[in-house]
């Protein structure tokens, strides 16, 4: 009996140490991951700027849904789509971020670039006039769209101004604009 015991009180004390019975038998599942330090955005945005689109869609689908559909997440899920070409999504994804923060310029600009590319030249250049003043004028970015969407609107017929068109894609990182792309 003694040694039933004494057995007994052996278990249970390999139980109780950190290494335990079930750590060092591999018997257990690790636990669920707690939250990321990581932000998803900032991952998304660096993913982008080395034009691995479909990585940094993942990225900034992780961020919405750590953050939710905020214009910051709205915003970078439109641009990471229109990047991969998927202009209907993105274009859908854009206007949500416009209306769910009408003074956010990144959102407005990357919108204009999607309606450039469907033609939808009268309504890009609006867009990029909205763009333009929510910003107060201080992105060469945005200032350059709206220069180039004005020319178009005023000569659709100009090829040579079609051929040689740049619009440029936008991000907020930190405070301030940067160039992720020109299209």
């Amino acid at each position: 009996m003694k040694r039933v015991f004494n057995a007994l009180a052996l278990i249970m004390l390999a139980a109780c140490t950190s290494g335990g019975l079930g750590e060092s038998d591999g018997l257990f599942a690790p636990g669920v991951a707690g939250r990321s330090d990581v932000d998803g955005l900032i991952v998304g945005h660096r993913l982008m700027a080395s034009n691995e689109f479909e990585l940094a869609l993942k990225a900034y689908t992780r961020a919405a849904g750590q953050q939710g559909l905020n214009v910051d997440t709205l915003s970078a899920l439109g641009s990471a789509n229109l990047a991969l070409g998927r202009l209907g999504q993105a274009e859908s994804l854009l206007r949500r971020a416009t209306k769910e923060d009408p003074g956010f310029p990144p959102a407005w600009n990357n919108l204009g670039v999607i309606l450039m590319e469907r033609d939808k030249v009268a309504e890009a250049s609006e867009v990029f006039r909205r763009a333009f003043a929510a910003d107060n004028g201080n992105s060469d970015e945005i200032r350059d769209n709206l220069r180039l969407a004005l020319a178009n609107l005023a000569n659709p017929d100009d090829n040579v101004l079609q051929d040689n068109q740049n619009y440029n894609l936008i991000r907020r990182g930190r405070g301030d604009f940067e160039l992720l792309t020109a299209l």
